[in-house]
């Protein structure tokens, strides 16, 4: 008798915390800028010649199929910890084509995934892609927005905003993805892209307020930047008005001093994934639970002069064999019922 009763408490048990579980389903998104994916054929028109066999960086099938593998590696384990069918959708930056993303999405380890793709202005090729889980987003529509000079400026051009919107947790959801011009040209130019994502984000929200709006990428400036500020993004949840972003990555560098890229020693945070404010609201709609910048230990240098520095692809044009220069961040969002 006792040990019936006691079966019967544990399954009890089991039931009531897979129903709780049931009833607040976590889910999460992530961003990673890979780094120079390319693949060993030219592009015409593009400026890709360093990636070539015959490129400053002896850019061979072997290193190839190398770099998918390790990207792979680190975008299959991005949230499996807490959400075990991974990430419903990643953003990525500095892929150049669609057969780099191809030969990506074959790897075992990432089949599950699908890719949203528009070749865009940079003269190099990189582009940003969005990989989606179709089990978890249903794809609605996308497209590119191509950016607009700033002051004439073509050399420092934005790599274009790539818009997804589907649903999600049984809600709309749209994703604005991100590579802003890197430090080479003056913030001005920053602020200027934020300022068009910003009209983009006031065209999407004045169509549906109530959308579920996530704004990723490699913004090429800090949290507490102006470009970010210019955007709407603020510090705090107390701080953010309707139709303003949460930006939980500046208390990440300005108060942890955690960052996903290290410069002269250094770390900064320019991968970021800002938050709307409906993705705030309390209740049973899908909404903002905790983040994270993914840290596992392979990622870093365990040796040397260079120990605790992030294992890049290249040092110079030495290959290392690592993975980025960058580090992925992760949002992990909670759906009641």
């Amino acid at each position: 008798m006792k040990h019936c009763l006691l079966t019967f408490i544990c399954l009890a048990c089991l039931l009531s915390a897979s129903a709780q579980r049931g009833r607040n389903r976590l889910y999460s998104v992530a961003f990673y800028n890979l780094e120079n994916l390319f693949d060993t054929i030219h592009d015409a028109g593009k400026n890709d010649q360093e990636f070539l066999p015959t490129g400053s960086y002896k850019w061979t099938a072997e290193k190839y199929e190398a770099k998918l593998g390790n990207m792979a590696r680190v975008l299959s384990e991005l949230s499996r910890t807490e959400v075990s069918v991974g990430p419903a959708f990643i953003g990525v930056a500095e892929v150049e084509n669609h057969r780099v993303l191809d030969d990506l999405l074959a790897q075992p380890s990432l089949r599950q995934y699908r890719y949203i793709h528009y070749e865009g202005p940079d003269k190099r090729g990189i582009d940003c892609a969005l990989l989606y889980d179709p089990r978890q987003l249903k794809v609605k529509h996308s497209r590119l927005v191509y950016s607009e000079p700033f002051q004439g400026d073509t050399v420092h051009l934005t790599r274009g905003f790539l818009i997804v919107s589907g649903k999600m947790a049984r809600e709309r959801v749209c994703v604005i993805v991100n590579h802003w011009p890197s430090r080479g040209a003056e913030s001005s130019v920053r602020i200027h892209a934020a300022r068009q994502v910003k009209a983009l984000k006031d065209s999407l929200l004045r169509e549906d307020p109530r959308l579920k709006l996530i704004v990723m990428g490699d913004m090429n400036d800090d949290p507490m930047d102006e470009s970010l500020r210019t955007l709407g993004a603020r510090k705090q949840r107390s701080e953010v008005a309707e139709g303003e972003f949460y930006n939980p990555w500046w208390s990440v560098l300005e108060d942890g001093g955690e960052g996903t890229l290290l410069y002269k020693g250094k770390w900064n945070l320019f991968d970021q994934i800002l938050l709307s404010s409906s993705l705030l609201s309390e209740g049973k709609r899908l909404r903002y639970d905790h983040h994270e910048v993914f840290r596992a230990p392979y990622l870093f240098e365990q040796e040397g002069k260079y120990k605790g520095t992030i294992l890049r692809t290249h040092a110079g044009r030495k290959w290392l064999n690592g993975y980025s220069d960058h580090l992925p961040t992760i949002v992990y969002l909670r759906r009641g019922r």
